[in-house]
């Protein structure tokens, strides 16, 4: 299921002993798409301290308490490395976060999670772990660790991509032939956090008029400039079924969005076998 990322701002982020903090904002990988870290402001328990928490950690949600509970402690939270969520978030303090918790790295896969679609079987000794591991003869261990290395070689000069859900909130949307309207919000995915659509404002053109844009039909973002460039005209975003935020949004209604675009969706594309999916 889609929810707003509005929405989820204020949720509780509940630990395994209390509650940790509440959601001021997401990081998101704009490579991707995919949220990788909820911003998590602690309040006066730690010295109103924000800290990064991985959708790695988080369970299933309870949506009428607005809590996501999180399998860490408070005391790895108070110890965990410190952020300066004012600054770009490097790929080296990235590794030093994942380290901490004990998270594989989940850029360098295959999938938008390293080695699969979800973010929960990541978490080692959580179910649905195991079934990424191969039956296949462990390499030995100074194999292991020329692979690690040429790894971490690979990608430790990388920029992560990082940007802060917040800040794109009223960023101008320029179509192919002239401006339509700026970003209201954003749809994610639940399962995978995925960012699934951008959310349209055309109120200047079209009053009370909104639609849904998918990461995949962007061709640009300027983050100097705070604009997004897509690659579709005005008319086909005129013409686009509208969207309410007051309606959940159902399959049915996303295939009429991309067949109205004329472009495929992206469930085909990400098709698992149930076995795959993270257990709950």
């Amino acid at each position: 299921m889609l929810r707003s990322m509005n929405d989820l701002l204020g949720y509780a982020i509940r630990a395994t002993d209390g509650d940790i903090g509440h959601v001021k904002d997401f990081y998101f990988d704009d490579h991707s798409w995919v949220i990788r870290y909820l911003v998590v402001d602690t309040g006066t328990w730690l010295s109103d301290r924000k800290v990064l928490i991985s959708p790695v950690a988080i369970g299933h949600p309870d949506w009428t308490s607005r809590v996501l509970p999180a399998a860490i402690t408070k005391e790895q939270v108070t110890n965990s490395p410190d952020v300066d969520t004012e600054k770009p978030v490097s790929r080296q303090y990235e590794e030093v976060l994942h380290d901490y918790y004990g998270y594989p790295y989940y850029w360098g896969g295959a999938g938008i999670w390293g080695m699969g679609a979800y973010p929960e079987p990541l978490m080692a000794g959580m179910g649905g772990f195991g079934n990424l591991v191969s039956s296949a003869p462990a390499e030995p261990p100074e194999t292991q660790e020329a692979y690690a290395r040429a790894e971490e070689a690979q990608h430790q000069h990388e920029d992560p991509h990082l940007q802060s859900c917040n800040a794109m909130i009223g960023y101008h949307i320029h179509a192919t032939d002239g401006d339509i309207g700026h970003v209201r919000g954003l749809l994610v995915d639940e399962d995978t956090w995925a960012i699934r659509y951008i959310i349209v404002d055309t109120g200047n053109w079209w009053l009370g008029h909104q639609v849904l844009v998918a990461p995949e039909w962007i061709k640009d973002v300027s983050w100097s400039d705070s604009e997004v460039l897509v690659s579709l005209t005005r008319q086909a975003i005129k013409d686009a079924p509208p969207y309410d935020l007051a309606v959940p949004l159902d399959r049915e209604q996303e295939v009429v969005i991309h067949n109205h675009y004329g472009r495929s969706g992206y469930w085909a594309a990400e098709a698992k076998p149930e076995d795959d999916r993270p257990l709950q």
